[in-house]
């Protein structure tokens, strides 16, 4: 069965850094572009970051655009997000996500929290 599984998360202070990671499993993971998301208490989850199937290409949000870096290995199938100069905004729920060709062929990991505090 496919298996997204992230880790990394936690407690960090604001300014501080945490280092996000995806570990895929059951699927064909260089085939499939990969996407961070976030929810944020009370909020509608949105786009962080994505990456090409090649590591290529990357986009972000403007929120994060600067501090967040996208990045994958795919002889590992592990994506990561590198956070850093973290925000009290940025305490969330992150989410890693395989986008398939097809409408159907998506999956999702649990989800991690993050939460940035003094």
């Amino acid at each position: 069965q496919v298996q997204l599984v992230e880790s990394g998360g936690g407690l960090v202070q604001p300014g501080g850094s945490l280092r996000l990671s995806c570990a895929a499993s059951g699927l064909t993971f260089s085939s499939f572009p990969i996407s961070w998301y976030s929810r944020a208490p009370g909020k509608e989850r949105k786009l962080v970051a994505s990456i090409t199937t090649t590591g290529g290409r990357t986009i972000y949000a403007d929120f994060v655009k600067g501090r967040f870096t996208i990045s994958r290995d795919n002889a590992k199938n592990t994506v990561y997000l590198q956070m850093n100069s973290l925000k009290y905004e940025d305490t969330a729920v992150y989410y890693c996500n395989a986008a398939g060709r097809a409408p159907d062929n998506e999956y999702w990991g649990q989800g991690i929290q993050v939460t940035v505090s003094s």
